[in-house]
């Protein structure tokens, strides 16, 4: 059986205003929605989709056109320069690799990934259980100490021929708050941006109260939240075992896999959901965390000033942190 990476969240929204626009389109992957509850702002929607698909087009690791895509390609070869984003997402994704590494230097974050993506192919037409041999072919090309970037100069180079780069993990949430910056350049107070399961809530109600955003219940179906989480100016991030997989003979195969074993984590954990101020922190530590596990995930949390979580277990047990 095959799924596709669907909103982890309901938004419980009582009418913020009695003027509301919304426009949505397919970008990194998902449908992106952006609704502005305030009147006379619907221009900011052109400038706001432009934007996403000039990030999409460098952030894809897909599209034979993106600068990711080039990157990945020739950057054994020497050293290439970077666009300032992908600078700035990339340093931030070498900051999360460190923070989770363990003794031996081995990071359950590491934007390295891509080989290893790419033989599991999960969300796709392609998907499939790689063989042993190309699993570990894979793992000997993961390695974030091996990625060499020069925030001076703005270039990187990979330290090994056949490495790639994957984003996926912290690139949207760049995304999100790059499109919070665009609606407060433009005036806008009242919004939410929900990018497949990246949520920014910007401002309050036009009634002053906090957003409430349900939290999907991971072993029910879409629609039933065990959680709501009341946000103002902040994000909203789910990493689970139940966004994209599929399952053969019985097992699920999940698409956040563990840079030791190179198959899906598996530590009792199905979802992890991060609030914090900052959507690129927020996308990035929701996957951190769901990879460390428990223990291990919550010293990471105690680093990232403001972030706070949600821990829901395969036998149903709930842990919130940060209260």
């Amino acid at each position: 059986m095959r799924r596709f990476c669907y909103t982890g969240f309901i938004l419980l929204l009582a009418s913020c205003a009695p003027n509301f626009s919304e426009r949505s389109a397919f970008v990194f992957g998902t449908i992106c929605r952006i609704q502005i509850y305030e009147s006379g702002k619907e221009f900011v929607f052109d400038k706001l989709f432009k934007r996403m698909t000039e990030l999409d087009e460098i952030f894809s690791a897909n599209r034979e056109d993106s600068i990711l895509y080039d990157i990945n390609k020739n950057a054994a070869a020497g050293e290439l320069p970077l666009p300032p984003e992908l600078a700035v997402v990339l340093s931030r994704a070498l900051d999360f690799a460190a923070l989770s590494a363990d003794k031996n230097g081995r990071a359950a974050f590491d934007p390295s990934i891509g080989v290893l993506v790419k033989i599991w192919n999960i969300g796709t037409k392609q998907e499939r259980i790689p063989t042993k041999e190309q699993i570990k072919a894979a793992l000997a090309l993961v390695d974030w100490r091996a990625v060499e970037l020069n925030k001076s100069s703005g270039t990187v180079k990979f330290g090994m021929e056949g490495m790639s780069l994957d984003l996926g993990a912290i690139a949207k949430g760049y995304a999100a708050d790059e499109a919070v910056q665009i609606l407060r350049e433009n005036g806008v107070k009242c919004a939410l941006v929900d990018f497949g399961g990246n949520i920014y809530a910007l401002g309050k109600k036009r009634d002053g109260s906090a957003w409430k955003i349900g939290v999907q219940n991971p072993n029910a179906e879409r629609g039933e939240y065990v959680e709501v989480v009341e946000v103002t100016d902040s994000s909203v991030v789910t990493s689970g075992n139940y966004e994209r997989f599929f399952e053969e003979d019985g097992i699920r195969y999940h698409h956040i896999l563990s840079t030791e074993t190179g198959f899906p984590v598996y530590n009792g954990i199905v979802s992890v959901t991060v609030i914090a101020k900052n959507s690129m922190d927020a996308d990035a530590l929701s996957t951190s965390l769901f990879a460390l596990g428990f223990e291990r995930g919550v010293s990471l949390l105690k680093t990232v000033k403001d972030a706070k979580a949600i821990f829901i277990f395969e036998d149903g047990k709930i842990v919130k942190t940060g209260e």
